[in-house]
C-alpha cells in the first residue's frame, strides 16, 4: 500500500523545487522518495541538525522564510 504525502509552499519555492530536482535528472517527487528513504534509514536528519546557542527565534514565520531561502540560495551557489 501506498499513501499521499504532501505540504504546502510558495509557488516560487515549488517552482524553484522542480528546477533544481530536473537539473539533477530527477523529479520533485523522487527527491522527496529519497529524503523520506534517507530520513527513515538515518532515524531522523541525514545530515546535521542543531540549534546554535546564540540563536534567537524569528520574530514572524516570513522572517523564517527569507532566512531559509536565503540560506538554500547560498547553498545552491556553492555546489556550482
Amino acid at each position: 500500500m501506498t499513501v499521499q504525502v504532501s505540504t504546502r509552499v510558495s509557488d516560487q519555492q515549488a517552482e524553484l523545487f522542480k528546477d533544481t530536482a530536473a537539473r539533477l535528472g530527477t523529479t520533485a517527487s523522487d527527491v522527496l522518495r529519497m529524503f523520506i528513504a534517507s530520513f527513515n534509514a538515518a532515524g531522523g536528519f541525514p545530515y546535521a541538525v542543531r540549534v546554535r546557542q546564540d540563536a534567537e527565534p524569528f520574530d514572524s514565520e516570513r522572517e523564517a522564510t527569507d532566512f531559509a531561502d536565503d540560506m538554500s540560495m547560498r547553498m545552491l551557489d556553492e555546489t556550482r
